[in-house]
């Protein structure tokens, strides 16, 4: 177990000196080396917002890309760990992704970022002033015209759209859902489970115990790798294998 830890903490050590070292010189190949041993991050990120309307593969994308850019600003020299400057990082870019999908109405960048800048100096204004400011007070606490203002506020209310529910319970009639048919949750729930059967066996003996343990049993990879005996970067290899794994099964289907 002491070697074990110690050479955890070797390579705790070493990642930090590929930090401090990426800081100073921007070179490819450690940001590459820097991105390969902290992608589990991006992993972990992005599988708790699974099941929201979007795939896991492209929340991994944009949580990959997250992880580049916080790799891009960190400072070694501040003395914070690595995974507290990303982690807020990498789950900020997923929810700007989560908002820019819901917009049924997709906005330049320009203009999106403009609006986030209004919206902040409303609520900022809106305490100090105990009332909903005005676009001349907005525009002059942002420093630019009124009319810029006034646009973005109107851009702002087309993004809104109303509810078909509303129309109809306000015309009598119900709710437009009692309308509509829906899937039968369980047929899916039935295939689900009949896939991680069929998954599972064509699994070795080490392969399904960290699914067990990682998915079933929600045990962090640091608990599981003390369990069995290796490093966390070992069970965040082995992760990615039985995830590519599955994915073969999957299309194979």
């Amino acid at each position: 177990m002491q070697e074990k830890n110690r050479s955890t903490e070797e390579e705790r050590q070493y990642t930090d000196r590929l930090l401090a070292e990426y800081s100073s010189n921007k070179d490819t190949a450690l940001r590459n080396e820097l991105v390969e041993r902290h992608l589990y991050l991006a992993e972990i990120i992005a599988k708790k917002f699974v099941n929201r309307g979007i795939e896991y593969d492209d929340l991994f994308q944009v949580a990959s890309l997250a992880l580049i850019k916080a790799i891009e600003r960190f400072d070694a020299s501040k003395g914070y760990k690595f995974s507290s400057f990303a982690t807020p990082t990498i789950v900020g870019e997923i929810k700007n992704y989560f908002r820019d999908k819901s917009r049924t109405i997709r906005l330049p960048r320009r203009e999106s970022e403009m609006m986030k800048q209004i919206a902040s100096a409303r609520e900022t204004l809106a305490g100090e002033l105990n009332r909903i400011p005005s676009a001349d007070e907005i525009a002059e606490y942002l420093d630019i015209p009124v009319e810029q203002v006034l646009e973005v506020l109107e851009v702002s209310h087309s993004t809104v759209i109303a509810s078909l529910d509303y129309m109809e319970e306000n015309s009598g009639h119900g709710s437009l859902l009692s309308y509509i048919g829906s899937d039968e949750e369980n047929y899916e729930m039935v295939e689900n489970v009949d896939f991680l059967r069929q998954a599972m066996e064509q699994c070795n003996d080490l392969e399904r115990q960290i699914i067990e343990e990682r998915f079933f049993r929600e045990k962090s990879q640091r608990e599981v790798a003390d369990m069995i005996g290796v490093s966390q970067m070992y069970i965040s290899r082995m992760e990615k294998k039985i995830i590519n794994k599955f994915r073969h099964i999957l299309h194979a289907r």
